[in-house]
C-alpha cells in the first residue's frame, strides 16, 4: 500500500494549563510534569469531526496525483462521532460526488486510525477496492469533563486525512510495509481503563495508571516487531511516532529503546491528547520534511485496550 497524499486541520483556539487552576485546582506544572501537556487545540462550537475531515482532505487534494473521484473505499476512523448514521465518509461522498465508493465509521479507540488502514488493506487484498480515503478525526471538547481532576486537563480537538492506494501512484508515494493491529481487551484494567458514555459522564480515563503501564508496553513492542520482520533493525528507524496521550510514555519509551530524542516525533506540548488523529496528525504534520529512503514508525495504543502499528518507507 502507498500513502499518495495527506493533510490535517487544526482548530486556532489554545487553552492553556492555567484555565485548569481556576476549575480543579491542577497547576500548570503539574500537568505539565505528569503530561507534558502545555496547551490543547479546541474547535469552535460549530465545528465536528466531519467539518474538521473536510478541512484536512481539503488541504490533502492539491498533492493528490489523481482524480478523488477514483476512490472506491472512504473511512472515517473516530471514537468521538458528530452523527452516528450520516457519517463523515458519508458526507465527502456526498460533497465530491464520489458515486462509487463504499463509506463507513471505523471506532477502535486511540488506534482508530491504524485499524482503518488495515481495514483498507483487507479491502484491497480482498480486491474490493483499489483507492482509500481515511478520516481521522476527535472532538474530544465534544464529550469532555473538564472538572475531572483525572483527565479533563487532556484533550485537544484536530482531524487528518490520508489517501491510500494499493499500488504506487506517483514517484513521492510512501510505502507503508506493514500494518499491525490487537484487540486487548482481555488484559490489565480493559474495557473500564478509558470511557466515552456520553450520557454518563463524558469521557474519562479512570485507569491511567493501567493505561500508562500498558501503552509503555505494547507500543514499543509492536515497533520493534515491526521493524525486525521487515529486515531493520531500530538504528534504521528514523522517526518514531506514537500516540500522544502523555510525554512520560514518549520518555518511558526512548529508555526502553535507547532511542535519541531527536527520533520522536511530537506535538502533545501544543495540542494534548487529540485522541485517534493523534499519530496521524502527527505523521501529516511532518510529511512534507520526510526524505527518501526515511524509515517511519507510527505506534498506537487505546482504551478498551487496543494497539497497532505501520511500517512506512519513505
Amino acid at each position: 500500500m502507498f500513502i499518495n497524499a495527506s493533510g490535517y486541520y487544526i482548530p486556532e483556539e489554545r487553552v492553556d494549563n492555567q484555565h485548569f487552576l481556576e476549575l480543579n485546582g491542577l497547576t500548570s506544572e503539574w500537568i505539565e510534569q505528569r503530561t507534558g501537556i502545555r496547551t490543547r487545540s479546541k474547535a469552535k462550537p460549530e465545528e465536528n469531526i466531519n467539518t474538521m475531515s473536510m478541512e484536512a482532505l481539503k488541504q490533502a487534494l492539491p498533492d493528490l496525483s489523481y482524480d478523488i473521484t477514483e476512490v472506491d473505499l472512504i473511512i472515517q476512523a473516530s471514537y468521538s462521532p458528530y452523527d452516528t448514521v450520516a457519517t463523515g465518509a458519508h458526507v465527502v461522498q456526498r460533497e465530491y460526488n464520489i458515486a462509487g465508493a463504499k463509506a463507513l465509521y471505523l471506532s477502535s479507540a486511540c488506534s482508530s486510525f491504524v485499524n482503518a488502514l488495515e481495514v483498507v488493506e483487507g479491502y484491497f487484498c480482498m480486491g474490493k477496492a483499489t483507492k482509500a480515503l481515511i478520516l481521522s478525526a476527535d472532538k474530544n471538547s465534544a464529550y469532555y469533563n473538564e472538572t475531572d481532576p483525572k483527565s479533563g486537563h487532556l484533550w485537544g480537538d484536530a482531524a487528518a486525512a490520508f489517501f491510500i492506494s494499493k499500488e504506487r501512484m506517483s514517484e513521492k508515494d510512501v510505502e507503508i510495509l506493514e500494518v499491525v493491529t490487537q484487540g486487548l481487551g482481555h488484559i490489565g484494567k480493559g474495557p473500564e481503563g478509558v470511557q466515552l458514555r456520553p450520557r454518563d459522564g463524558g469521557i474519562m480515563m479512570p485507569e491511567g495508571r493501567d493505561v500508562f503501564i500498558q501503552a509503555c508496553t505494547y507500543m514499543p513492542k509492536n515497533a520493534l516487531y515491526l521493524l525486525e520482520n521487515n529486515g531493520y533493525t531500530l538504528n534504521d528507524l528514523t522517526y518514531f511516532i506514537g500516540h500522544q496521550a502523555n510525554m512520560r510514555i514518549m520518555s518511558n519509551i526512548a529508555k526502553q529503546l535507547e532511542l535519541p530524542e531527536e527520533k520522536f516525533l511530537s506535538n502533545i506540548e501544543e495540542l494534548g491528547n487529540t485522541g485517534s488523529v493523534s499519530s496521524a496528525l502527527v505523521y501529516a504534520q511532518y510529511a512534507k520534511s520526510f526524505k527518501k529512503g526515511d524509515v517511519v514508525c507510527i505506534t498506537v495504543f487505546g482504551g478498551g485496550y487496543s494497539a497497532g502499528a505501520a511500517l512506512m518507507k519513505v
